[in-house]
């Protein structure tokens, strides 16, 4: 079992360590699963801390500490993912938004219509309209 969770945390903290390298995690999320990594490799080089720590807590049994512990971890990781895509949704929606009111304008420049857009302001590389005058 310790050559088994030795192993575990040593793979969870260098596959953190490339994930993070290569850019596919994101630091606030790396050191939640560092903190793990790290637990597991110290509960691997000394398997009697769980013993310890589970009759210090006044579970019977290390494993279901273990267990609960893990669970209440899971729990944490969802609501904290739940909320983080909370606030994805709303800033989509925002944007979404924007996007619609400027579509909108960009729509009624280009059928010639007045616009709803402030005064001086015009998109980007266009040239301001002449009001009926010969060329220059």
């Amino acid at each position: 079992m310790t050559i088994a969770a030795l192993g575990f945390g040593l793979f969870v903290l260098v596959l953190i360590v490339v994930f993070l390298m290569r850019r596919q995690l994101r630091e606030k999320y790396a050191t939640l699963w560092l903190v793990v990594g790290l637990a597991i490799l110290v509960l691997g080089v000394f398997p009697g801390l769980l013993g310890w720590l589970a009759a210090f807590l006044g579970v019977a049994v290390p494993s279901n500490l273990l267990f609960a512990l893990a669970l209440a971890l899971l729990v944490g990781v969802a609501l904290h993912l739940s909320w983080e895509l909370s606030r994805a949704e709303e800033e989509i929606r925002r944007v979404a938004e924007e996007v619609a009111i400027l579509r909108t304008q960009v729509d009624s420049l280009r059928s010639g219509s007045p616009a709803e857009e402030p005064a001086g302001e015009r998109p980007v590389g266009e040239e301001p309209r002449s009001s009926g005058g010969s060329g220059s």
